[in-house]
């Protein structure tokens, strides 16, 4: 499973502008067609920085001369012409720069996308977290795709060339996406769609479709799609090989209209096996809220009556702090005891949504999360005078599908000793990306770093091991509960992960003593 989501978010650093907007050290310049030729222009500061991470040399240096024989060779290669030269160098400016030339495609589409492969691989080349390139030369491996991309004759194949350049990469979560899915994945993050409801998630092993969860309310959830469905059609049409960027596209659309879906079902046929069924959803305006919560009311031991204030978090959006930090207030001033956050089968997010809704729980200037760059350099990201809106008892809910941002704020309220978790062992994604908008409106996301716990504990391909477990010799000597909203009372009275969590924050309840 990727912790990347179709419906609404990746794990995210941040979200900067376009590539112009960065105030970049690296800049592009390109012919036209017909003059069949594209330069680009990598320009250094004069604190070399963009040399030292590009490899791009002056004055005749062996760095220069062998890049630019790589790319000189890729255009021999095609037998078009094409030149390579080296800008005149003064020491005395603020800017140097290398320029080479590459055959340019007849086909505008290709040319533009040809523009997007330079500006991708330079990227790459500066920020990505492994320096090796997954141990491979990454200067020839722009000139291999230019030439593999040359002959093509549309932008999709083109885009696929430079799929395949950073899938040599090793590293699922480094991609890039066209400009019509960037524009899904900011709805996601911004605001309301149009669609029927579903997040889903292509599992990067077996290349299913399956459903993460739905909205509650949604098209999908009244269609009774489950979680762990598997999605294999869409409007008569085979998903193999689809995205989930590019399926979950296919399943918005003008409300009004519906979307024939068909599933595959692995729940309640134990002895026949999967079902196949196909429902056909109705697309209405979905509003994006990340946040839903409720009062438990709960008997402990003593017969007294306590509050839980049950908060379910199902993204790390722009909107789920302040979402967050208003549930609480309004909790609070009805009287809530204690919490329960349920960040399961929250696949992530924006990090810096995960880092502010941290500091909701914590107080002063600790340490939220530790981060480690390409050079193996660690910098520990710290709460900013963090003035915590409750000091009640709090218990996280964790389990497999809880990944990147999740699990930042899970080790964060737990190695700060704020929280209990409870559950299963989260997924294990300590990885960072970045997602920068290129100029031709697509996305490219890499992952620039990893994290660790504020305690050190290493997250990737590792998990977080909670607390509690929810195993049946957990529910020893739990006591029954309702909510006050009773179209979600029976849900949570069957959920045994709920169950632990409350007889756990009755037994910090009672060591602290009964308030009066």
């Amino acid at each position: 499973m990727e912790s990347s989501r179709a419906l609404a978010s990746s794990p995210l650093h941040k979200i900067p502008k376009s590539w112009k907007e960065r105030n970049p050290r690296t800049s592009f310049s390109f012919t036209t067609p017909k003059q069949l030729r594209t330069s680009c222009s990598y320009k250094r500061s004069a604190d070399n920085e963009l040399t030292r991470g590009v490899g791009l040399g002056c004055n005749g240096s062996d760095e220069s001369t062998d890049f630019a024989r790589i790319l000189k060779n890729a255009a021999i290669g095609l037998a078009a012409a094409a030149a390579v030269s080296v800008s005149g160098c003064d020491s005395s400016a603020l800017a140097e720069s290398l320029t080479v030339a590459f055959p340019a495609s007849r086909d505008i589409e290709v040319n533009r996308v040809q523009k997007t492969l330079v500006e991708t691989w330079g990227l790459i080349r500066e920020t990505f977290i492994d320096p090796t390139f997954n141990h491979q030369d990454w200067d020839s491996k722009l000139q291999q795709t230019m030439v593999e991309m040359f002959p093509l004759k549309s932008a999709d194949a083109a885009y696929g060339k430079i799929s395949g350049m950073l899938a040599t990469l090793g590293d699922p979560f480094t991609r890039i996406i066209s400009p019509k899915e960037y524009q899904s994945f900011r709805i996601g993050n911004d605001g309301n769609l149009q669609g029927v409801g579903m997040f889903i998630n292509t599992e990067p092993d077996s290349g299913r479709l399956v459903v993460l969860s739905c909205i509650e309310g949604s098209p999908a959830d009244r269609a009774g799609i489950l979680e762990g469905d598997e999605i294999v059609e869409i409007n008569g049409e085979s998903v193999a090989g689809l995205s989930g960027e590019v399926a979950a596209q296919k399943l918005r659309g003008r409300v009004g209209t519906t979307v024939i879906v068909k599933l595959v079902s692995q729940q309640g046929n134990d002895k026949n096996g999967p079902s196949q069924r196909e429902v056909r959803i109705p697309r209405e305006v979905i509003r994006l809220s990340p946040l839903s919560s409720t009062i438990i009311y709960h008997q402990l031991n003593d017969g007294h009556m306590s509050k839980t204030g049950y908060v379910r978090l199902s993204a790390f959006s722009q909107t789920a702090a302040s979402e967050m930090e208003n549930a609480i207030k309004e909790m609070e001033n009805q009287g809530v005891q204690s919490y329960i956050l349920d960040l399961r089968n929250n696949p992530g997010g924006l990090m810096k949504a995960g880092l502010d809704v941290a500091q909701i729980w914590l107080d002063g200037d600790g340490i939220l999360v530790n981060t480690v760059d390409r050079n193996g350099d660690m910098l520990p990201i710290n709460m900013v005078q963090s003035h915590a809106l409750t000091h009640d008892p709090l218990v996280v809910l964790v389990n497999e599908g809880s990944a990147s941002a999740s699990e930042i704020l899970a080790g964060a309220l737990h190695d700060n000793g704020r929280a209990i978790l409870v559950g299963h062992k989260t997924f294990g994604k300590g990885k960072i990306q970045s997602v920068t908008e290129l100029d031709d409106g697509s996305a490219l996301f890499i992952t620039v770093a990893k994290y660790l716990s504020p305690a050190l504990h290493e997250i990737d391909k590792v998990g977080i091991t909670p607390d509690i477990q929810c195993t049946p010799d957990a529910l020893n000597s739990v006591a029954p509960f309702q909510s006050r909203d009773k179209t979600r009372a029976s849900s949570l009275e069957m959920d045994s992960c709920i169950m632990v969590a409350e007889h756990a924050l009755d037994e910090v309840q009672q060591s602290k003593g009964t308030a009066s």
